[in-house]
This record gives C-alpha cells, sequence and structure tokens, in this order.
C-alpha cells in the first residue's frame, strides 16, 4: 500500500513495509516475457520507438563527443558500458507495459508524467547507483588502459582498433578489461535486473529493491544470467550500426523486462 504525507510541494510517498515473494525463473518465463516484450511494441509502436530514439540519440552524442575530444580510449568503455544504464531509461517502458496488461487506456502524457513524478520517490537513488557503476567502469578501463597501452597517442579511431587488435598490448588490454567489465556487468545487472520495474511498480525503497533482485538472480542463476547475457548480447549488436538498431531493440527489452519482472515477483 502507498502512504503518502505532505511535505513542500507536494505529497511525498512513505514506505510501507511489504513482503515480496520471489519465484526463480525458467526458460519458459523468459521467452514468454520476451514475446510479450515484442507484442507490447507492435501494439503501441511509435512511444516505443519514442524511447529507443532517446536512448540512440544518448548513446551517439556520448560517443561522438568523446570522438571529437580525441579521448578513443573513453570510446570503448562507453561503448561497452553504454547499455548498463538501460534499466533506468527504461522507466517510460515499464509504465507502458503495466498499463497494457491493466487494459488501462493512457496516452503519452500519462507515460511521460510518471516518468517526471519518479524523481519524488527511490528512482533517482537507483540511478545513481547504476551511474556510480557505470563510474567504475570508466574508471577502470582508464587504469588498465594505463598499464597496458600506457596511454599512447592514437590518431584517430582506426589507428586504436588497430592498436587493440594487432599487437599484445591491446590483446591484453582487451583481454583483461573484458574479464573485469564481466564481473561489473554482472553485479550490475543482478542488482538492477527486478530493482528498476519493481521501484516503478511498488513503494519500496531501493534497497529493498536491489536486495529483491539480488534474491531473483540467485534464485534461478543459470536462466536468468543467460537472460542478462542475451540482453548485452542484443544491445551490442543493435549498437553496431550507429546505434540505428538500438532504436527497434531498446523498447523490445524494456517491455520483456517488464513482464519477466511480473512473472517473478508477487506481494505475499
Amino acid at each position: 500500500m502507498q502512504v503518502e504525507r505532505e511535505q513542500g510541494n507536494g505529497p511525498v510517498p512513505v514506505h510501507q513495509p511489504i513482503r515480496l515473494d520471489v519465484r526463480p525463473a525458467t526458460f519458459d518465463d523468459v521467452k514468454t516475457a520476451f514475446s510479450a516484450g515484442l507484442r507490447d511494441f507492435t501494439r503501441r509502436p511509435m512511444l516505443s520507438l519514442f524511447f529507443g530514439l532517446v536512448y540512440a540519440l544518448f548513446g551517439a552524442v556520448l560517443i561522438a563527443g568523446l570522438a571529437i575530444s580525441d579521448q578513443f580510449w573513453l570510446v570503448v568503455a562507453a561503448g561497452v558500458g553504454f547499455p548498463l544504464v538501460a534499466p533506468f531509461l527504461a522507466a517510460g517502458l515499464y509504465d507502458m507495459s503495466r498499463r497494457m496488461m491493466g487494459k488501462e487506456p493512457f496516452s503519452a502524457r500519462d507515460v511521460f508524467l510518471i516518468i517526471f513524478q519518479q524523481q519524488r520517490r527511490e528512482f533517482g537513488w537507483m540511478a545513481f547507483v547504476v551511474l556510480f557503476v557505470f563510474w567504475i567502469w570508466a574508471y577502470q578501463v582508464r587504469l588498465i588502459f594505463a598499464i597496458t597501452l600506457s596511454f599512447q597517442g592514437f590518431r584517430s579511431m582506426d589507428h586504436l582498433l588497430e592498436n587493440l587488435l594487432t599487437t599484445a598490448d591491446g590483446i591484453t588490454f582487451l583481454f583483461v578489461g573484458t574479464a573485469v567489465g564481466a564481473v561489473l556487468s554482472t553485479i550490475l545487472f543482478s542488482i538492477t535486473v527486478i530493482a528498476m520495474p519493481l521501484l516503478l511498480d511498488k513503494n519500496v525503497d531501493f534497497v529493498t529493491a536491489m536486495i529483491t533482485s539480488v534474491k531473483s538472480v540467485l534464485a534461478s542463476p543459470v536462466v536468468m544470467l543467460c537472460w542478462g547475457a542475451a540482453v548485452g548480447a542484443l544491445a551490442l549488436l543493435a549498437i553496431a550500426p550507429v546505434f540505428a538498431g538500438v532504436i527497434v531493440i531498446f523498447p523490445i527489452l524494456g517491455h520483456a523486462s517488464w513482464h519477466l519482472y511480473e512473472r517473478l515477483i508477487s506481494e505475499k
């Protein structure tokens, strides 16, 4: 139950203790959730594509800005780490799927209003956690880059890629960076895969949401980590053609993530 108290410019949610039941996931759950996500995308394609476009533009501007500033080594970090912030940006897609599940009519304005209202809830704190992990990811890439390649000057992105793929130091950077990145990605996936839709759906604090998310992953680690790997692989493939694929893949995965949450989490 959501209770509110008055403060400042309006009511502020007060967290009431709730008991959540975490059901182990199966591959059928993942398949069903993905199918439901694809169905939601086809039901409201224009609004879904809008969120995909915003995500793609954000990524393209980020990568272009780093390239223009000659921070080529950061382009690799941003390109690989960029999908890590996707759960935070998918709030609108979660809300769309929630409304469609309840057969509730809604407009784009209704969805944007829900997103705006998250500033008074715990979503902001969760966003801070996501961005903090992203910062750690960028910092460790910088550290590994300094150790393996000694911040050599690179004339262009092609020159950087040539060094990464054809030199011993470059291969070492990719190997170590991938290993460390896999650990950070697993941690971030574990604390966000259920937490983000849960925070949008119920009035819980972000610590409870993260704990519930980790419990969900631990309840069925093989299935959940396979889902995480599939999401990451699809995101990276979508980024490849100048972020064009992100416009479609991102909203489908956002809708699917909501349906997976719905299948795994219930209130006792």
